[in-house]
């Protein structure tokens, strides 16, 4: 748990959390060690989708606060810890061990330069990298891809991975956005709104690790949450968007 500054708080390093107590007190620490090396004026937040579960009880132990989110859901999850979040600005990442939270540093700096919304790209086109085994295959050379084009061509969406999940976004933009959607599709919705302003997002290369978890099943349903993601487009697009 790091020590949190008697000034107002900078940054949030936000965890959505469900069923990833083989990896969140590993993410934590992790992300308290990028805050105590770069001196980030920051704290460690986990919303917790399980209820007052195990990883609950390691967050409650390890982080800085836990918001306790009752309704399931990715979106419904960083929609709670966002609102809850005290820093100006939210590093958010996936707790499962794949995403490398001593990146804090650089998405903030980035942030800071006037970017209200900083996206990852693991893609070869972004220049980001994939461990071996870290992305299913269809989801790498089809999926994401796929979305990423379509998402480009709809609605402009200056990037080339839209369900990245390492992300900076500055708290008062998140709230100008209004996001509703209680799912996986909260990721698309996000970059669908946020290219209205194309000159607030930027687009950062990282690696993709492999899932660190062993016993738990990957929350992402191909299918279903493609369909889903795609159903998303098609709205916003009808809308006006």
């Amino acid at each position: 748990m790091t020590e949190m500054p008697s000034k107002e708080i900078e940054l949030t390093i936000l965890m959505p959390c469900l069923e990833e107590t083989e990896t969140l007190a590993h993410c934590i620490k992790q992300a308290d060690a990028a805050v105590q090396k770069d001196k980030l004026n920051a704290e460690v937040l986990v919303a917790n989708n399980g209820g007052k579960d195990e990883c609950y009880q390691i967050a409650s132990e390890l982080a800085d606060g836990v918001v306790l989110v009752e309704e399931r859901g990715y979106g419904n999850a960083l929609r709670a810890g966002i609102e809850a979040a005290q820093g100006k600005y939210i590093f958010f990442a996936d707790a499962d061990g794949s995403y490398d939270f001593g990146r804090a540093k650089d998405f903030y700096d980035l942030a800071k330069q006037g970017n209200d919304l900083v996206i990852g790209c693991r893609l070869a086109a972004g220049g980001g990298t994939i461990e071996p085994g870290a992305m299913p295959f269809l989801h790498r050379w089809l999926g994401s891809p796929f979305f990423s084009s379509l998402i480009r061509l709809l609605f402009g969406a200056p990037i080339n991975d839209v369900h990245c999940g390492m992300r900076t976004i500055k708290k008062s933009f998140f709230e100008e956005l209004e996001l509703s959607s209680p799912g996986m599709e909260f990721a698309s919705e996000m970059i669908i709104k946020a290219s209205q302003f194309p000159d607030k997002i930027a687009e950062l290369p990282i690696t993709l690790y492999q899932d660190k978890r062993v016993n738990t099943s990957p929350h992402l349903r191909t299918f279903v949450d493609g369909w889903r993601h795609l159903m998303t487009y098609i709205k916003f697009k009808l809308r006006g968007f």
